[in-house]
């Protein structure tokens, strides 16, 4: 049971990080028009999501939430949802696509070092080196990449920084709020965290949101607006909690190497680039540390073997006491015959 629990959580994020490598491209090309903001588009995605999961809720049980756990998911939402986003699509637009993506694969590194502080889980050689293998083999796709831009802009430190604060946002969700997701359905945390960001994104998109003339967007831009909020927002982060309740908070990150990966092979498809041998290699490497990432051991799996080790020493000492008891009155009767 636990092992088809495991299997449905990595579908689900793999899943859900496919379609986040698809919405880049598709992002970028909505940006390329012009009429949608990065901003804008941020919120579109919030308060469509937001709308999807309650609609959604209405055909789903419906759980009781506490006050305390809905401040809990304010903050959740703030970290995993709205600092998290506007931090990151702010900072790509001030620096470049290649920093993000190279700050972006810090995401796992600072998961472990976090779940070791925090859930006390342990940091094992397989799991450094599954993080470190996946990383290298991201970093090697991106460089690679045909079609990234170089160039940052003006303020490109700046942005690279709020690039960090969006992966510390992220990381921090995933481990501090762990207890929390595993309460609720996906549907529940998700229609209120949506709900709380499309509140604190209002105020400060609310202009360039009345600025755009939808009525002249081309039929194309629509279809791509559409896969933003209900493919990549709605469906994966109706994914993502699925994932959270059934995998460790760092194994959770490393399914974000998955991204670049994804984009490698849409271009490969879309004639934008080729299949070499040294992004072959760079795959292998992605997922073969997700592999070992999955395999460390987590710290119930380490207090099950000790506590397991305990009870074997101690049946041991037992079988020894016994058997130390059942030899003391044979010596005694053989002394006592010896004596006669």
């Amino acid at each position: 049971m636990q092992t088809k629990k495991a299997y449905v959580g990595h579908l689900a994020m793999f899943s859900a990080n496919l379609l986040w490598g698809v919405m880049s491209p598709i992002s970028k090309a909505i940006l390329q028009e012009g009429t949608v903001s990065p901003f804008s588009l941020t919120s579109l995605r919030m308060l469509g999501a937001a709308a999807a999961f309650w609609i959604l809720s209405i055909f789903t049980r419906r759980e009781h939430v506490p006050p305390r756990d809905l401040v809990m998911l304010f903050f959740a939402s703030l970290l995993g949802v709205t600092i998290n986003q506007g931090c990151f699509i702010t900072g790509v637009g001030m620096s470049s696509p290649i920093d993000a993506s190279i700050i972006t694969t810090t995401t796992p590194i600072l998961t472990m070092i976090l779940a070791a502080l925090y859930l006390k889980e342990p940091v094992t050689s397989k799991k450094v080196m599954g993080i470190f293998s996946s990383a290298i083999g991201a970093l090697i796709l991106i460089f690679s990449a045909r079609t990234l831009s170089t160039s940052a802009g003006q303020n490109g430190i700046l942005g690279d920084l709020l690039c960090v604060i969006a992966e510390i946002c992220f990381a921090c969700y995933c481990v501090f709020f762990k207890d929390l997701i595993g309460r609720y359905s996906a549907v529940t945390l998700m229609k209120w965290m949506f709900t709380y960001a499309s509140i604190c994104c209002i105020p400060f998109s609310y202009r360039s949101l009345s600025a755009i003339d939808f009525v002249s967007l081309p039929l194309n831009i629509y279809a791509d607006i559409a896969f933003v909020i209900f493919g990549a927002t709605f469906i994966a982060y109706l994914l993502v909690p699925v994932a959270q309740q059934r995998l460790r908070p760092t194994l959770v990150t490393m399914y974000c190497y998955v991204q670049p990966t994804v984009a490698t092979i849409l271009a490969i498809l879309w004639g934008m680039d080729r299949f070499t041998p040294t992004k072959i290699v760079a795959i292998v490497l992605v997922f073969g540390g997700v592999y070992l990432v999955n395999r460390s051991k987590s710290r119930v799996q380490m207090e099950a073997e000790e506590k397991a080790v305990a009870q074997a020493q101690l049946q041991a000492e037992g079988s020894l006491s016994t058997a130390a008891s059942a030899s003391a009155p044979a010596a005694t009767s053989d002394s006592s015959d010896a004596k006669k």
